[in-house]
């Protein structure tokens, strides 16, 4: 586990200092109860719906196209649940990156572990997929805990947050690689690592089609089915959860996909949105809708952020 980079002094300018701050509170948040914590990510989630309003507007009109059934009252509810499971998701990334092992084992349970294991008895690596859900970084430091686990992550806008970021998966995880360096992605599958992956709100032209999610035509990556046919990879998919009131975590690992790649990387992707899609139906406020996963690429396409 590599934790070198930028020594954190290189830091210290003024334009970090709110940064600083926020990072503070953060780790503080990880000597607190559990039901603590709880209570100040639901009050940053509170504090995050009513100063983030170009946010809440994008999750707005997420919800609006994917439950278009729910009355309108419900669909806002939806929305205000959302913030604040975005809010715990801030303080769950803390203890992600500062919380021992042993802490981190009584915060919930692994369902489904035997399909990890029986993916890595092949011995060509294992692809866990996998949604934008709040929880989720808490839920790859679960995965941590049972195999061999690397990461791939999208690389943050401040140098700052993305120092602390990639620190903390690398105390944890056996690497965090960047989403852009697949021969570091292809090296660690072929050592026999799983790697945890979630495609869903990453797209380049190149790889990715627009598919139906929630019935909503999406710019949706393709990618999977491509590294799991470069490298042989079985295909894992898996859920991270958090459980009502104080009841903690839990992280669903499926069996790994049957007949899959397939010849056509379209048809795969229209696999995995529905498999991704079931997930959400069961905890919707709990998937990322502050995200324009919607957004069109193709000239004449429906713009639904225009308002945004």
């Amino acid at each position: 586990m590599d934790t070198q980079g930028t020594p954190l002094y290189r830091f210290l300018a003024p334009r970090y200092w709110l940064v600083w701050l926020g990072l503070c509170v953060l780790r503080i948040s990880v000597w607190l109860p559990q039901a603590w914590r709880l209570r100040l990510g639901r009050v940053i989630g509170w504090l995050s719906y009513r100063l983030l309003g170009r946010r809440r507007r994008i999750a707005e009109i997420n919800v609006d196209l994917c439950f278009p059934d729910l009355a309108p009252a419900a669909r806002r509810a939806l929305v205000k649940r959302h913030f604040g499971a975005l809010g715990m998701a801030l303080i769950e990334a803390a203890l992600c990156w500062w919380l021992p092992d042993e802490k981190i084992r009584r915060l919930g349970h692994v369902e489904g572990l035997e399909h990890l294991q029986a993916a890595l008895e092949r011995g060509r690596g294992v692809i866990m997929l996998t949604g934008h859900f709040t929880a989720l970084d808490l839920g790859g430091r679960f995965l941590t805990l049972e195999a061999p686990v690397s990461a791939l992550y999208r690389p943050h806008g401040n140098e700052l947050f993305e120092e602390i970021v990639r620190r903390g998966r690398e105390r944890s995880a056996e690497q965090a690689i960047p989403k852009t360096d697949v021969r570091r992605m292809l090296r660690a599958l072929k050592d026999n690592h799983a790697i945890w992956f979630a495609p869903d709100q990453s797209h380049r032209r190149k790889h990715s089609a627009v598919i139906p999610f929630f019935g909503v035509p999406a710019p949706t990556n393709t990618a999977t089915s491509t590294f799991a046919r470069m490298s042989g990879a079985a295909v894992v998919p898996f859920y991270p959860e958090r459980l009502p009131g104080n009841g903690g975590y839990r992280l669903i690992i499926l069996p790994a996909l049957d007949e899959f790649p397939t010849d056509d990387p379209v048809a795969d992707a229209q696999r995995t949105n529905l498999l991704l899609e079931e997930q959400v139906r069961r905890i919707p406020e709990q998937y990322l809708w502050v995200h324009r996963r919607f957004k069109q690429t193709d000239p004449g396409a429906p713009d639904y952020y225009a308002d945004v």
